[in-house]
Parts: structure tokens; C-alpha cells; sequence
């Protein structure tokens, strides 16, 4: 999307976004400490739109004012974010194929690739090699590679959704280096304490959503300007969300054994990873 209006707080834009959404444009209004912008989807003349708004300021008829918009606007728009945040994209793209190659966890043999440390199966039971193994071996890889791995087509659902909705907003506003920086750091510590909560039989992005979700609602809460447009409500779902979890209450519904520790940490480590972005943002 593009910017092309940028006005007082106080202004009042509610007639100007309905008349909007009747001209079936796609936009969205972001609200900073003291103005508000307006974007729009990409294919939109940003003339056209500044126009109806100046007509709608000034209490002018809008009979007869054409405004020229694209039909596949829409997928324009969609294209145009998936091309600026294909990062995110390749996060989940990368999560689908683990988690089918893993058979949602019943593939042994290619889920124990991915695991924080090697397991093997003797006598009918399963042994891992533990964090030492991991390190002596080399096999580094296997630090961050739990996030790719769901065990439930409902885990790998919902971790993709927020994947899309909030580390796109992150990719496309402070760029893939700050998007990937913060995968890895909170990636590789949500999964080292999950492991010494509960072992080496866990995965999925759930860590790194609540850190991408963390790190967004703290970065609005901060700062003025190049906000990442989450709803500041989302703190509150977030520790509802942990709550439920600790509280047993997700399991009793049937979701499956819950990654507390990764959430909890994940969280953590969105809100710890602030100043490297702002660091970040200054060099960009």
C-alpha cells in the first residue's frame, strides 16, 4: 500500500473512508501520536484520491466525479505484498514443507533431522542426544529448525495466519534484516527453553508469533512514527492467551499439548529485541 493523505488526529476521517469504500478502493487509516495517514492499495492514482478527499473537505456534491479504479486492484495489491514480504511468504512456505515432510510428527525418520537434538528410537522407547550432542555434532541447524515443525493442520493454521499479518507488517516497514534478526533471536531461545521445559519433542512458530506480536504492540506503544498499525488491544489476547495455556485450559479443549515456555519466552524476546530495532531503523 501507499501513503497519500497525512492529516490532523483530530479530524474526523469517517465520511471520508465511507465514501471510499463505496468507490470499492482498499485502504487503510493509521493513526500516529499526533496525525493520521491514509494508504491505499497499490494500483490507485494517489491524485484521484487526494482529490476526493478535498471535495469531501470543502462539503462539495460528488455527482459526477469519476474515480478510476483498477478491476484486479485487489490481487494488485496482494501481489504487490506478497513481493514486498516474501521473507514472511518463504517462513511459511518453509513450515508447510517440514511439516509435510514430518507427516504432522509420524515421520520419524525426517522429524528427527529437524529436532532440536537427535532422537533415537531403541527397545521401544525414544532417546535424544540431548543440547550436547547438538553442539558436538555441528548440527546447529537444529537450534532454529523446530519452528518449521506442526503437528495439527489447526497449529500450522494458525501460526501462518499471524506469520502473514504481522511479519509482513514487520518485513515491508522496517525491512528483512530486522524480520529475520528477530526470528533467529527469538526462534533459537524460545526453543532452548522449551526444550529444558519439556525436551526435544516439540515444534511450530508459535515462539516467534508471539514475538513478532510483542515486538510490534511494544514498537507502537514507543514510537511516534513508522508504526506497525496493531491494534494495542493485542497485549491483552496475548496474556489471556498465556493464562489459558498454563491453566491447562487449551489442552482440556483438545488443541493438543501447548508450548507455554516457547510462548512465554517468545514473548519475551519480542519485547527484549526493541532497542536492536531501533538500532536497525537508524541505519536503514
Amino acid at each position: 500500500m501507499i501513503k497519500v493523505l497525512s492529516v490532523p488526529l483530530g479530524e474526523d476521517l469517517t465520511e471520508f473512508t465511507q465514501i471510499l469504500w463505496r468507490y470499492e478502493v482498499p485502504h487503510r487509516v493509521v493513526e500516529l501520536e499526533h496525525t493520521q495517514e491514509v494508504w491505499i492499495a497499490v494500483g490507485v492514482e494517489p491524485a484521484q484520491i487526494v482529490a476526493l478527499y478535498e471535495k469531501c473537505r470543502r462539503g462539495e456534491s460528488l455527482e459526477g466525479f469519476v474515480l478510476a479504479i483498477p478491476k484486479a486492484v485487489g490481487q494488485t495489491d496482494l501481489l504487490s505484498q506478497v513481493k514486498q514480504a516474501w521473507m514472511s511468504c518463504l517462513l511459511i512456505a518453509s513450515s508447510l514443507l517440514l511439516t509435510f515432510l514430518i507427516s504432522f510428527g509420524d515421520n520419524l525418520e525426517w522429524l528427527r533431522l529437524f529436532t532440536i537434538a537427535d532422537i533415537v528410537q531403541k527397545d521401544g522407547s525414544l532417546y535424544s542426544s540431548g543440547l550436547e550432542g547438538t553442539v558436538q555434532s555441528f548440527e546447529v541447524w537444529r537450534f532454529i529448525t523446530p519452528i518449521f515443525l506442526h503437528f495439527s493442520e489447526l497449529h500450522i493454521a494458525f501460526n501462518a495466519l499471524w506469520i502473514w499479518i504481522v511479519g509482513s507488517r514487520i518485513e515491508i516497514y522496517q525491512g528483512r534484516v530486522t524480520l529475520c534478526l528477530l526470528i533467529l533471536f527469538s526462534g533459537v531461545i524460545s526453543n532452548i527453553a522449551q526444550y529444558h521445559d519439556a525436551g526435544p519433542m516439540f515444534g511450530g512458530l508459535s515462539g516467534v508469533v508471539f514475538a513478532f506480536l510483542g515486538y510490534a504492540w511494544l514498537w507502537d506503544k514507543t514510537q511516534s512514527d513508522h508504526r506497525i498499525g496493531l491494534p494495542q488491544s493485542i497485549m491483552g489476547f496475548l496474556i489471556f492467551w498465556l493464562v489459558l495455556g498454563y491453566a491447562g485450559v487449551l489442552e482440556a479443549l483438545q488443541l493438543g499439548a501447548i508450548a507455554n515456555t516457547a510462548h512465554l519466552v517468545g514473548l519475551l524476546a519480542g519485547l527484549a529485541f526493541i532497542p536492536f530495532g531501533k538500532l536497525l531503523a537508524t541505519r536503514r
